[in-house]
């Protein structure tokens, strides 16, 4: 017995994107695109009434931006889809707000096919398409938009990390960093497999989306030294 495809929304304003993104997603049998909208008033509207297991989101639209649109999304009651930010600028500070907001990750308008394929699919799973490493770039690129960042501190999220253990705290800030789940194992010589438990336990514990969100509260609590563009 087949599994029923994963229902993808296309939000853009560009009609052409939509249909370009759409034209690739169709092919697959095992992706559904179910709607499409050209705002995030729009696609609330629509996400309303349509079940969705992954949106598409572009970050400027007109009337109510991706941003917006994303994190009244997640904050609505019961299940909520996943959020695949798509966007032209990988350093755009409007994708940090966007994954600050719940964003599974962001995709370039101009990839490519496998790679759009593959960021669907991996969302859809539960993972996150973006490597820390990137995530840690772009909030080195928004640091002087962070909060508190002349004080180096936001209080409240700091306070946030006292559920964790000491050991949690050092893989929170080795993920914050950038590392692998392997390079985390080598560096603080565990196995692999008791990394990624103990990562499971960060999310659950600090009710985190995904790892994308373990990098952006490394960065907000202090635990990770974000490094000003020179």
């Amino acid at each position: 017995m087949t599994s029923a495809p994963v229902r993808l929304v296309l939000v853009d304003d560009q009609e052409l994107v939509r249909a370009g993104f759409r034209m690739v997603l169709d092919t697959q049998e095992d992706l559904e695109v179910v709607g499409e909208a050209a705002d995030g008033e729009q696609a609330l509207d629509l996400l309303a009434r349509t079940r969705a297991d992954v949106v598409l989101m572009d970050i400027r639209m007109p009337r109510m931006d991706g941003v917006t649109a994303t994190r009244r999304l997640l904050d609505r009651p019961g299940p909520s889809p996943r959020v695949l930010v798509l966007t032209t600028f990988d350093l755009d500070e409007y994708v940090y707000a966007a994954l600050r907001a719940g964003a599974s990750g962001f995709l370039l308008k101009d990839c490519g096919p496998e790679e759009l394929l593959a960021a669907v699919r991996a969302v859809e799973h539960g993972d996150s398409v973006l490597a820390p490493s990137a995530t840690r770039r772009l909030l080195e690129h928004v640091v002087d938009r962070l909060p508190d960042t002349e004080s180096g501190r936001d209080g409240a999220r700091r306070a946030a990390l006292a559920p964790l253990t000491p050991r949690e705290l050092e893989v929170l800030a080795a993920v914050g960093e950038g590392l692998s789940n392997g390079e985390i194992a080598a560096a603080l010589f565990l196995a692999e497999a008791t990394v990624k438990t103990h990562i499971g336990h960060i999310l659950g514990k600090l009710q985190l989306r995904d790892r994308v969100q373990m990098v952006i509260l490394a960065y907000e609590s202090g635990l990770v030294e974000v490094r000003p563009r020179s």
